[in-house]
């Protein structure tokens, strides 16, 4: 939102205000000393803890606007007011008065000078970390990419994402995404597209919906956020200028509420293909995908016309056959498909971890036989019988027509009653290697011995109750080894720990299409 009290509390000069030591991420509060949260006051650069910790940043706030007693303030004293503070590891800025986040700036642009004076001691501090911990490394007998620190094993190579407020959905995605490598290196091997004016350019600008910044390539900050990623240059990078671009073109996820992770993911992928289709400052991107040697014609599905890298990558195409009880008609219809969604047997509902030991195990193929079993419609669905000319009781069937290269499945946990979206927590069982789709295929004389092998890439898992709520995480495997990745927090983790996970998204990716890219 705009807010009108910039003017009147944002004081601070970051040439000259007194900062804390150390990276801003992990300053202390200055009353109970926690490093959680940590929030500086634009008016006088002290530091609190945020309103999910010990809420001493508001309490900051609400003591400043204790009327003085002497009724002797001075004119300065009126003004100040310790309304807006910045989030120390996200750069987010808040306004307690307006009760909402600030997009805006001062008419000097002093939220930017301290934003980008917090970033700067941010990689300060972290080079410095980073050069300790080489010299440690050096010394010590192990993985020179991995660092022992208090029992956790931390993964210097990968970065961590920072949550912009309840962007652990959008986190989740993008950590999976990246571990796509055929999807990923198209992005990152694309030229860079200059959006920025001569002002600006050479110096990286937070973009703010008062902007009014039209020129926006959803695109162009995908690939740069693609490319900040695995360097190992930073533990964390904040996606705020592609979150900007989310708002610009994506209402549906504008503001810091928590958003359901498989929505985001159809409408990034949606929207990456319709501007890959028209291209960006006349260049049309399809073309580079067409002089991609490890993406075929023969193996790309349109989607809303012509092909990209998205559709190549994760297009596959479905029959629904559909057959009238009453007279037999059978009626055929092919449909292009970018994931599938997948109901958790009913059956299954109640077993909600891995070891419990009342009734079978949910697996991921209960799932699919599901999803292709033939299925009576109810009266609810009733078919249009061109041969009756009425609606008729009829039989639905999917068969896979065409397999993508990456097999996205969605498992559906989360249902309406009639009131209430509820979440179905049951543990489903799910590979990690060899998921076999042969037998969901139409035509499965016609696929070749490994063509319908599939190895697991990325997993995302929701924490909590509610769609509305909780928490986003991913699971994704690079070079050979399994990382964790939760927001701005990378962890080294294990086979045992990733088939454990209560799976939400699962991407695989198909073996033969796996070894191509391996090739490139």
């Amino acid at each position: 939102m705009e807010c009108p009290h910039l003017g009147s509390s944002v004081c601070i000069a970051p040439a000259s205000a007194r900062f804390p030591q150390g990276s801003p991420s992990s300053w202390c509060c200055s009353v109970c000393r926690s490093n959680k949260s940590p929030w500086v006051c634009l008016t006088c650069s002290s530091v609190h803890c945020g309103r999910y910790v010990n809420g001493h940043a508001k309490k900051h706030y609400e003591d400043a606007q204790i009327p003085l007693t002497n009724h002797k303030k001075t004119e300065k004293q009126e003004k100040v007011q310790h309304t807006v503070c910045m989030d120390c590891s996200s750069y987010s800025t808040y306004c307690y008065r307006c009760d909402d986040f600030v997009v805006n700036d001062t008419k000097l642009g002093l939220v930017q000078k301290v934003r980008e004076h917090l970033q700067n001691l941010e990689n300060s501090a972290f080079t410095a970390d980073r050069h300790r911990k080489r010299k440690l490394l050096e010394n010590s007998s192990l993985n020179s990419k991995l660092l022992k620190v208090n029992g956790s094993t931390n993964a210097l190579c990968a970065t961590g994402l920072r949550n912009l407020g309840n962007t652990c959905f959008m986190n989740a995605i993008l950590q999976s995404l990246s571990n796509i490598q055929q999807f990923c290196c198209y992005f990152k091997e694309l030229p860079a597209v200059e959006l920025r004016n001569g002002k600006t350019a050479g110096r990286r600008t937070y973009h703010t919906r008062s902007q009014g910044d039209n020129n926006v390539s959803l695109v162009e900050e995908f690939r740069k956020t693609l490319c900040a990623l695995w360097q190992g240059s930073q533990t964390a990078f904040s996606p705020e200028s592609l979150f900007y671009v989310v708002w610009k073109i994506m209402p549906n996820f504008r503001g810091y509420q928590q958003q359901d992770a498989h929505e985001f993911m159809r409408y990034l992928l949606d929207h990456l293909h319709l501007e890959l289709q028209g291209g960006f400052n006349g260049v049309s991107r399809s073309v580079i995908l067409q002089e991609n040697s490890g993406l075929s014609a023969s193996n790309k599905c349109c989607i809303n016309g012509a092909s990209t890298v998205v559709t190549a990558i994760f297009g596959g195409i479905l029959q629904n056959e559909v057959n009238c009880l009453i007279c037999g008609t059978e009626s055929r219809k092919f449909d292009p498909f970018l994931d599938l969604s997948l109901d958790i047997p009913s059956q299954f509902r109640n077993k909600r971890t891995k070891n419990q030991e009342n009734g079978p195990m949910c697996t991921l193929r209960d799932c699919l036989r599901s999803f292709t079993d033939l299925e009576e419609l109810d009266e609810t669905e009733l078919y249009m019988c061109h041969k009756c000319k009425k609606k008729q009781k009829s039989t639905k069937k999917f068969w896979i027509q065409k397999l993508p290269k990456v097999l996205c499945l969605h498992l559906k946990r989360f249902h309406w009653t009639e009131y209430l979206r509820n979440k179905v927590d049951t543990y489903v069982e799910f590979p990690l290697r060899d998921l076999d789709m042969k037998c969901y295929l139409l035509e499965p004389e016609n696929s070749g011995p490994e063509s319908c092998l599939y190895d697991l890439a990325a997993v995302v898992v929701h924490h909590g109750s509610g769609v509305g709520s909780g928490h986003y995480t991913a699971y994704a495997t690079h070079e050979g080894r399994w990382f964790h990745f939760n927001d701005s927090t990378v962890t080294l983790t294990d086979e045992e720990t990733v088939v454990k996970a209560k799976a939400y998204i699962l991407f695989y990716v198909d073996r033969q299409a796996k070894s191509g890219s391996d090739k490139l």
